[in-house]
Formats: C-alpha cells, sequence, structure tokens
C-alpha cells in the first residue's frame, strides 16, 4: 500500500515536469523586434574589408594564435611616417622597380652592421653575448605563407631605435637621394643614402621586424603596411630571439607579377645571397632542400603470399624471407640550415691568388657601389708592425665627404679578422676620406675602445704605412693619363687639402697637384712646369683669381707673359693656402703670389729708368695718396705693368683679393675684424700709359682739380675690379661712370632730386616759470 502511494506521488511529479517544461521552438520575448532592429543597423556598421584589414594589421607570425594577434591589436600603437620616408618608398617603388632584388643586399649588410655593433661591444664585457652566443644570419623562404625571413642575432633595437630607425630618414639623405635618381642614377644610390631597407617594399606590401636589444627588457613587433604608416606592440611570446632581429617580408600579389615567385624559390635566393654576402664575414645559412637517396625493402608477391599463409612454419618463412630479400632506392626530400657564404676574407689570401674580378667584386660587396674601383692596392706590412691591407680609390668622391655632419665610413678596422671600426679618422686622416677597404692586423688588443685607438703607437705606424701606401698608389695612376685625369678632377681638393694638413707628406703630395697655365691648355703639375722654366730662374710664378678668362688678361701678369714666362692660374680657393703652406717646392724653387707687392722680376726681363719716372711722377702719386688715403695705404711708380694704366696690390703680409673673398664668405667671421686683417693696399700707376701721363699733366697745372679727383677715384676702383678686388660702394662707381659717358656723348644728365626738408613740429606751449628744457634747442 505505501509502495502504491509512494508510485502515485513520483507519477505525478514527472507529468508536472512535462507540462512545465517550455518548447524549444517557442520564441523568446521581443525575439522579432531584436532581429528588425539589427537589420536596420547593416548600413551604419564598419565595412568589412576594413574589419578584415585591421585584424591583420598586425602580421599572423608563425606561432600565434588567434587571442595573441587581438591582444597585439588592441595594445599597439600606431605612428605616421615621416613625410620624406613616404617620397623615398615612392621614389623606390617607381624608380627602381627594375631591380628589385637590392632589398636582400641591403638586408644583409643591416644585419652584418648589427652584428659588427655587438661583436664590438662584447669585447669589453663579454656578458652582453648572454645566452645567444653564435653571431650569424638565417635567412627562410615559405612559400605557402608566402613569406621571406631574414633573422640576425646582432645588436638588436629598442621600442625608440625601432620608431627612429625605421620611421624617420635624415633630411639632407632624403634631399639628396631624390636629386641623385633624378640624374638617372642607378640603384646603388641607396646604400649612400641611408635609405636602404624601405626597399623591401619593392617586393612586399607588408613587413614585419621583431626585435630584442640588451637595453630593452622586452622584445617588440614592428609592423607597416604599404606606407600607410606603422605600428609598434610588445611580443605577446616574449623573447623569443634572445638577442637581434627578424624581419618578416609578406610578399605582394605574383599574380600579375610572376618574378616575384624568385624571391621564394630557395635556389634563387642562393644565388642571390651569394651574389650579395660573398665577403660577409659572418656566416648566412639558408633554409634549403636537398634530395636524399635511402635503401627501402622491396616487396615481392612471394612474399605477400608467405604472409597470408599462415600454416607455414615459422622458421621456414623466415629462411624463405632471407633468400628473397630485395632492396631498392627512393628519392627522399629534406630541409637543413646551409651555409651559403664560404669564401675566405680575401685580404688574407695572396695578392698572386686574387684575379682583377675578385678585387672589383669585393670593393663593390664593401662600398655599395656598382662601378669598378679606378685602382686598388694589395699589400702585406711587415717589421716591427705587421698587417694586411686593401685599399680602393672609388671613380666617385662620397657623398658629402667635406660635410662635418655626414659620416663617413672607408677604410675598416679589423684586429685578427674582428671588425672594430670603420671611423675615418681613426684609421686614415681626413683628406684620404674617400678611400674604400680594409685594415687587419694581429697587433692591435681586441679589446680596445675609441679612445684606445687614437693613443696608440701601432695605429700610428699602421696609419702613416697605409698613407704612404695610399700616395704611391695615386703616383702610379700618373702613368696612365686617362686614369690620372680622371683621379685628379674626383679629388683634386683633397690632395690640396693633405698638402695643407699633411706635413709628413706634403712633398710627395704636391708632385700629384696641378694648375692651368699661360704656356699650355692642359693643367701642368709643378715637375713640367720646373722643365720649361728660363735657364737661371729659381721662382715658381702663380696668380689667383675667380675664373681663368680674367686672371689670363690680369694686369698682374703683363710683364712676365710679355717676356715669356710661365705664370700659373689659381681657380680654386684653396691653392693660396696651399701655395702659403708649400712655400718652395722640391726645396729649391720660390712660389711667388703676384698679387703682392715687392715681387722680384727676373734679370733678363726689360727694365725702366724708374728713377726718372719717380721724380717725373711725384705730383701725381703725392696726390692720389692725398686723395684716396682711406682707402689706399701707398701708391708707387709700377716696374711690371704694360698696358694696364694702374694695379692694386696686397702688402706683402696682407691678404689678397682671393684670400678676401674666402675670409668674408666664413658664416662666423666677426666683421668688425675685416680692416684688421686684410691691410691696407698698395696702388702702383704705369708711367708709359697715357691716361696716367695726362692725370700727371692735370695734377701739375691745378692740384685741386675736382675732375682729377673723379678720375682718380673711377681709376682707382676701376683697378680693384681687373684686380679681383670687390668694390665697397659700387653705386658711386656707377655714378661716376655715367658721368663720363654724359661728358663723351655731350648730354646732360638729369639733376638729383633733394627730398624736401620735414616739416619741425610744434613746441609745446608751456608755462613761463616752467623749469623745463627745450629738446630742440639742446
Amino acid at each position: 500500500k505505501h509502495k502504491m502511494k509512494a508510485a502515485f506521488v513520483l507519477w505525478i511529479a514527472l507529468l508536472f515536469v512535462v507540462i512545465l517544461r517550455p518548447s524549444q521552438a517557442a520564441p523568446k520575448p521581443h525575439e522579432g523586434l531584436d532581429v528588425d532592429l539589427k537589420d536596420e543597423k547593416i548600413a551604419s556598421k564598419t565595412d568589412d574589408d576594413v574589419i578584415k584589414r585591421e585584424a591583420e594589421s598586425i602580421a599572423r607570425l608563425p606561432g600565434y594564435t588567434d587571442a595573441e594577434a587581438a591582444m597585439m591589436e588592441a595594445k599597439k600603437q600606431k605612428f605616421a611616417y615621416q613625410s620624406d620616408v613616404s617620397r623615398v618608398m615612392d621614389i623606390l617603388v617607381g624608380a627602381l622597380y627594375s631591380n628589385r632584388d637590392i632589398f636582400l643586399r641591403e638586408l644583409i649588410s643591416n644585419a652584418s652592421d648589427a652584428l659588427d655593433k655587438i661583436r664590438y661591444t662584447s669585447l669589453t664585457d663579454a656578458s652582453l653575448l648572454g645566452t645567444v652566443k653564435d653571431l650569424e644570419i638565417r635567412i627562410k623562404a615559405d612559400p605557402t605563407a608566402r613569406t621571406l625571413t631574414i633573422t640576425d642575432t646582432g645588436i638588436g633595437m629598442t621600442k625608440e631605435e625601432l620608431i627612429k630607425n625605421l620611421g624617420t630618414i635624415a633630411r639632407s639623405g632624403t634631399k639628396e637621394f631624390s636629386k641623385a635618381l633624378e640624374k638617372g642614377d642607378d640603384s646603388n644610390l641607396i646604400g649612400k643614402f641611408g635609405v636602404g631597407f624601405y626597399s623591401v617594399f619593392l617586393i612586399a606590401d607588408k613587413v614585419t621586424v621583431q626585435s630584442k636589444s640588451n637595453d630593452d627588457a622586452v622584445q617588440h613587433i614592428w609592423e607597416s603596411y604599404n606606407a600607410d604608416g606603422f605600428s609598434v606592440v610588445e611580443d605577446p611570446k616574449g623573447n623569443t630571439l634572445g638577442r637581434g632581429t627578424s624581419i618578416t617580408l609578406h610578399l605582394k600579389d605574383s599574380e600579375n607579377d610572376a618574378e616575384l615567385e624568385n624571391f621564394l624559390d630557395a635556389a634563387q635566393l642562393d644565388t642571390l645571397v651569394k651574389k650579395y654576402s660573398e665577403f660577409i664575414t659572418f656566416p648566412i645559412y639558408l633554409w634549403k632542400s636537398s634530395t636524399v637517396e635511402e635503401e627501402v625493402e622491396e616487396e615481392t608477391p612471394a612474399q605477400a603470399e608467405d604472409e597470408e599463409d599462415e600454416s607455414i612454419n615459422v622458421d621456414e618463412d623466415e629462411e624463405e624471407e632471407a633468400k628473397e630479400k630485395k632492396t631498392k632506392k627512393v628519392s627522399k626530400t629534406t630541409w637543413n640550415w646551409e651555409r651559403v657564404n664560404t669564401t675566405r676574407p680575401i685580404w688574407t689570401r695572396s695578392p698572386s691568388d686574387v684575379t682583377d674580378e675578385e678585387y672589383q667584386a669585393f670593393y663593390k660587396a664593401i662600398s655599395k657601389d656598382n662601378k669598378d674601383a679606378l685602382s686598388y692596392q694589395h699589400f702585406t706590412a711587415e717589421g716591427d708592425i705587421e698587417f694586411r691591407s686593401i685599399l680602393f680609390l672609388p671613380e666617385e668622391p662620397p657623398f658629402g665627404q667635406f660635410d662635418p655632419t655626414v659620416r663617413q665610413r672607408g677604410v675598416k678596422l679589423f684586429v685578427r679578422r674582428v671588425f672594430i671600426t670603420d671611423d675615418f679618422d681613426t684609421v686614415i686622416p681626413k683628406y684620404l676620406s674617400f678611400l674604400k677597404g680594409v685594415v687587419d692586423s694581429d697587433d692591435l688588443p681586441l679589446n680596445v675602445s675609441r679612445e684606445t685607438l687614437q693613443q696608440s703607437k701601432v695605429l700610428d705606424q699602421i696609419k702613416k704605412k697605409v698613407v704612404r701606401k695610399a700616395i704611391a698608389m695615386f703616383q702610379s695612376l700618373a702613368q696612365d693619363e686617362e686614369k690620372f685625369e680622371k683621379f685628379f678632377k674626383a679629388y683634386g681638393v683633397n690632395i690640396k687639402l693633405g698638402i695643407i694638413e699633411d706635413s709628413q707628406n706634403r712633398t710627395r703630395l704636391s708632385k700629384l697637384i696641378k694648375f692651368f697655365s699661360s704656356s699650355t691648355e692642359e693643367l701642368t703639375t709643378f715637375d713640367e712646369y720646373v722643365s720649361r722654366m728660363k735657364e737661371g730662374q729659381d721662382q715658381i710664378y702663380y696668380v689667383a683669381g675667380d675664373n681663368l678668362e680674367s686672371l689670363k688678361r690680369s694686369p698682374l701678369t703683363e710683364k712676365l707673359l710679355k717676356n715669356d714666362y710661365e705664370v700659373l692660374f689659381m681657380v680654386e680657393p684653396i691653392d693660396e693656402y696651399v701655395m702659403q703652406h708649400l712655400g718652395k717646392y722640391d726645396s729649391k724653387y720660390k712660389l711667388t703670389n703676384l698679387g703682392h707687392e715687392g715681387v722680384k722680376l727676373p734679370a733678363d726681363v726689360e727694365q725702366e729708368d724708374k728713377q726718372d719716372y719717380d721724380a717725373e711722377f711725384k705730383p701725381l702719386v703725392e696726390f692720389l695718396q692725398t686723395n684716396l688715403a682711406e682707402r689706399i695705404g701707398r701708391v708707387k711708380v709700377s716696374d711690371r705693368l704694360v698696358r694696364s694704366p694702374c694695379t692694386i696690390l696686397a702688402e706683402s703680409w696682407g691678404y689678397t683679393a682671393t684670400m678676401e673673398r674666402v675670409a668674408k664668405a666664413q658664416a662666423l667671421q666677426d666683421p668688425s675684424g675685416h680692416k684688421s686683417w686684410v691691410g691696407k693696399k698698395v696702388m702702383e700707376i704705369n708711367p708709359t700709359h697715357p691716361i696716367i701721363q695726362e692725370m700727371n699733366r692735370l695734377v701739375k697745372a691745378d692740384p685741386k682739380s675736382t675732375s682729377a679727383v673723379d678720375t682718380a677715384k673711377l681709376l682707382l676702383e676701376s683697378a680693384a675690379l681687373s684686380s679681383g678686388y670687390s668694390l665697397e660702394n659700387p653705386s658711386n662707381f656707377v655714378d661716376r661712370l655715367h658721368r663720363i659717358l654724359a661728358s663723351s656723348l655731350e648730354v646732360e644728365l638729369p639733376a638729383e632730386e633733394v627730398a624736401a626738408p620735414k616739416p619741425k613740429k610744434a613746441a609745446p606751449k608751456v608755462e613761463e616759470d616752467a623749469d623745463v628744457v627745450d629738446h630742440d634747442e639742446l
């Protein structure tokens, strides 16, 4: 009875559960209204393509989950490129489309620089290498994902360095790079102007950079999608690199550009990497496939029947299998890291074992130049100091070689094949900063700093020998007239600078410089000038000025040229400084500047009876000295003028016209000190010239003649111009010239308008007893 009662209660409870449970198909309250509202909002939601692009703005690198990608998307910081960067990328894509593989050269070069930096810093602190001891570069292509990754274990970049180094370009470099490309120069320019990284956009529409530096506790990811700016975010995976940088290029769609597939092909990459990295000292590994053959057992029909026959005895089966066992070879594809650059450093080999093609290839690898070197010198120094070196002479000078803000990277210093520095003034002097090459010494310590190098006596000896070898290379070029002409056109100013700065090699360098001459249309050396000197001549005469044509007609050279004496014409601002530092050529021939007074003419030059002229022209000399005293220190009768009435000379210690122009052009020159360092000028008059003779007659007749004063000033100003000096007040010279023209044409000049005097202000009325001061009266 109790059991029946319990069953009845249970049955009633189950019935209530069934009745009260809602149907699964029943609609939720207001569901239809919600659907309608969502349908109305479709037009205002974010475009699907935009959402997709935002979601993919952080590259889905291998190993990143959707959650990690979403977290990076939420935390990333976005930045805009500088306008210069966008301009460079536009130029690169437009102008260098046909030579796109240069991106690989630039990335390998940057990776090598990063490895050089960490190796150099680790010389003084080995702990900086941390757990990443191997300094190397690895390159891997993924055809499926269409990515190409270049990874190095170099110094890496902090977050700030990623933003600064990959988001900005030096303004001057961008400007010069743009100008060079507009002139039609080739793609090798990008390495010279610091814009090489952006060549990646020649093949990629998205670039991702992972980097970890010892100076940053966090690894960061930098990414850019074309020229739309870039973003930086912390890597959610943490420090996966240990140290270094990994650059992943997401290649563009190859549907209309089959050439892009070459950058995903291991064989093609192997050729390109060897082309651009043959002489990189760090190992470069490429992810490559190889085919190997393996022997496998070949299954026979008899074996198959035996396996199915379970009634055969096991021992008998094994004997039969051993007798009939056969093998075959099958091909198997394996993937491994393979080192690409196995070439021994070229400077460690004997010069007789290196071909010209290898030298030129090495030069192009270290200089990023597409042209062959004009010359090179490979030598080994022996004795107290031993080192090996190769010096290259580029055909063209480097960009901004005299700009102090542009750092020159010419000759690299190695110690036992370890790169130390490429600061040009450490290994070679400033005037040779255009040289490229390497110097490898075993005598310097590895753990050296810049200060240690500057004080090193070993480096001083290396520097001396390198400079002498460089000069010897220049001297050997003189045997080839065509090459030497190219050399001097490109580096003549450098050699002249060396004469000023390098006293130890001044004599050697002086034999290389050339100047224009009155005796030949071609540039001439001092040795050639000396070979044409007259018997008994012990001076080399020269004059400096702005241009060759004006110097050929300079009044300073008239008497010498009339007597067939050769005069050198100095047309570059540095030339007079060079002559001052030389003083004498070959320690025998005095260098005489015709722009100074007191020049001693050769004994055989026609000499006039100067004493008679001094007495005859004394009135004119005194007249000129009196009326031109503010501008002229002295006036004297000249013994070297032929066709000019007068000329202006600098005192023996004063500045000539060219030196004055150079000094005034100095940006920080103090104008107030102008008169103290230029000195007053000397005016020389030609006693045989009809103008001077007539002036002398006028002065004798009327010492206070106003026309004589006006003519004297005009003579002074015209002489200053013909001698290369500038006029302090050109308008006065023009006014005098106009008066002479009007007189010769017998016309009257219009009267000058005189400005009406300004009316005086009425004095303020004051009380008679007021104690005030009359300011007008005061």
